[in-house]
This record gives structure tokens, C-alpha cells and sequence, in this order.
């Protein structure tokens, strides 16, 4: 029984030993800066000479325990611990050494773990050829190695499609994927994601369009709610009943305007003339004359007498009438008025 939990010990421990393996071939060198005078600085603002790894998988892998060395006697045949005491390992407890499928880690050389989990002690040369090799966490495997050139200040080496080239100042690209053509400038996300490289600003500016974009729907649906209230309150008001009245009023002022306007357009147009009216008129004289309707003067005046009365005592002078006096027949009379016929 102990002998089968012992194998199965060595066969798990060679599986997990397998996958890392695995796993860390995966890791690259993809691109040295040796004299940095104008590109990315450290935690503190120094500019140190940088190495850029690589994980070219789809999966996350974590470099930590790895190391990375420029002394080319590691590759006599020694023992790991001698091996070790010439390398640089890349320390643990920082989360940006497990890098992500398809990104970047920028080491910096020439420096210090002190001041800080990516600075290493390695030596990077700034004006001459140098090796740069990353070897796996037991200190015998070799992952990946390239010959830097003697670059000038502010140059890269890199790797491009599978060959290493060395890019100028303006298109070195630490942390990011490197450029297919040197004549190609950076875009505007590989140089966001060179000046952040860990994503706080990003996750900032994609809060802040959250809540800009909740607080405009806020506005939205205020203002929207405001105007549906109001037309409700301006429909009530339309539907009051002293208000029917001024709206009928208006509508048959307008009706009456329309007609006016119809009316006026007709006359300007007839010389002021209805022409039903005219054709009626002209209708009713020709019938009158047909059925011989109209007066008929003689030229001749007719005058006649006529009675008035206005001398009558007896109608007109009663106090002074006296009925025992005989009547004089002789007595003038005053002519009546005629009567014109």
C-alpha cells in the first residue's frame, strides 16, 4: 500500500513537472532596451535598461521563480545551485508576474530588488553586445536566449514575426505587442496600454461612462415624466367648460375668415360682381317684361276736390254756433284744397 502511494507521489509530481515545463516554454524574450534616456521610467521615476517577456499561450502563466541572467558561464556544465548564483531570479508576491495569454512583463535591469518586485540585478551593458537568457525555475532549463546587438540610446531589440529586428526610439513598444513594420506608428491602444499597463486607469474611465451614462437616463426620464405631467394638466384645462366656448369661438372665427378670404378672392377676381346675384336680376326683369309687369304713366295729371271740412262750424266752431240763427246761404265760402290724381 505505501509502495502504491509513493508511485503515485513520483507520477504526480513528474505530471505537475511536465505542465510547467510546458507552461514556461511558453514564456519568450520579446524585446531589450540597453540605454533607456527617453522611454518608460519605474515606480520612482528612474529610467533603467528593461527586458520583456512574453506568454505567448492562451492561458496565464505566472514567471515567478524564474530567472534571468547575461553572464554566458552558465553555460559551462556546473550544478544548479553554481548556476543559480549567476542569475537573477524574478521574486514572487507580485501579481503582475502572472502574466495574462498573449501579454507583456517589462523587468527592469541594473538595478535592485529593493526597489521594487520587477527590478532585477542583472547587468545590461548600455553600449556593447550582450546575451540575455531566461532559464526555468530549477536553474538547468534554458527557455529562451537572443544576442543584443550594440544599440544606440533609446533603441530596442525585438522580436517580429518570428525574426528579431532593432527598432528605433519612436517605435519601441515596451508591455505591448510589438509592431509588424517599423514604419508604422503606435496606436492610440498600445500607447494607452504602455502608460497603463495595469489597467487602473481603464477601469476609472469605464466607471465613470457607467455612471455618466445612468445619470443621463436619470435626466431622461425626469424631464420626460415633467412633460407628460404637464400635457395631462393642459388636457384638464382644454376639457373645462369655460373653455369649450372661447374654442368654438375661435374655430368658427376662423371657419368665418376662411369663407371671408374664399369671398374676397372670388371678387377680386369677378370685379366685384356676384354672378349668381347678376344672373338672378337680369332673370326677374326679363320675366317682368314677358308677363308686362311695370307702371304706365299717361303724361296726364288728374286733379280733383275734395272736402276737407276745415271750415265746418259745426265741427270746428261749436261754441261759437247758434242753432236759432238761420243759415246764410249767400255767405262766401272758402274754396276746399284739390286733390291731385
Amino acid at each position: 500500500m505505501n509502495n502504491l502511494k509513493l508511485l503515485l507521489g513520483v507520477l504526480l509530481l513528474t505530471a505537475s513537472q511536465t505542465v510547467m515545463g510546458q507552461g514556461a516554454k511558453n514564456i519568450v524574450i520579446s524585446e531589450v532596451l540597453t540605454s533607456n534616456a527617453t522611454s518608460i521610467v519605474d515606480e520612482f521615476g528612474q529610467r533603467e535598461a528593461w527586458i520583456e517577456l512574453e506568454n505567448t499561450s492562451f492561458s496565464s502563466y505566472n514567471v515567478r521563480g524564474m530567472f534571468i541572467t547575461t553572464n554566458r558561464s552558465v553555460l559551462k556544465d556546473m550544478s544548479a545551485p553554481e548556476r543559480i548564483k549567476l542569475m537573477s531570479i524574478i521574486p514572487s508576491g507580485e501579481e503582475r508576474t502572472s502574466i495574462g495569454p498573449r501579454q507583456h512583463l517589462v523587468l527592469f535591469g541594473n538595478s535592485s530588488p529593493a526597489q521594487g518586485k520587477l527590478h532585477l540585478s542583472v547587468q545590461i551593458p548600455d553600449s556593447a553586445s550582450v546575451w540575455v537568457a531566461l532559464y526555468n525555475g530549477n536553474g538547468v532549463e534554458l527557455i529562451d536566449s537572443v544576442t543584443v546587438p550594440a544599440l544606440a540610446t533609446d533603441q530596442s531589440y525585438a522580436r517580429q514575426n518570428g525574426r528579431w529586428v532593432v527598432k528605433a526610439a519612436e517605435h519601441v513598444t515596451p508591455g505591448i505587442e510589438n509592431s509588424a513594420s517599423e514604419s508604422k506608428e503606435k496606436t492610440g491602444v498600445d500607447k494607452f496600454k504602455e502608460q497603463d499597463p495595469h489597467g487602473f486607469a481603464m477601469a476609472i474611465m469605464a466607471m465613470g461612462v457607467v455612471f455618466l451614462c445612468l445619470a443621463l437616463l436619470w435626466v431622461f426620464f425626469t424631464l420626460f415624466g415633467l412633460l407628460m405631467r404637464h400635457l395631462d394638466t393642459a388636457k384638464k384645462v382644454a376639457n373645462t367648460q369655460p373653455i369649450k366656448p372661447i374654442t368654438k369661438t375661435v374655430e368658427k372665427t376662423v371657419e368665418i375668415g376662411h369663407k371671408t378670404g374664399n369671398i374676397l378672392q372670388e371678387g377680386l377676381q369677378q370685379k366685384g360682381i356676384d354672378m349668381e346675384v347678376y344672373m338672378a336680376v337680369i332673370g326677374m326683369a326679363l320675366r317682368q317684361f314677358e308677363d308686362d309687369v311695370h307702371d304706365v304713366e299717361s303724361g296726364i295729371i288728374t286733379i280733383k276736390s275734395k272736402d276737407t271740412g276745415w271750415d265746418d262750424e259745426y265741427s270746428q266752431m261749436t261754441h261759437w254756433h247758434d242753432p236759432f240763427r238761420p243759415t246764410d246761404h249767400n255767405a262766401p265760402t272758402i274754396p276746399t284744397t284739390p286733390e291731385l290724381h
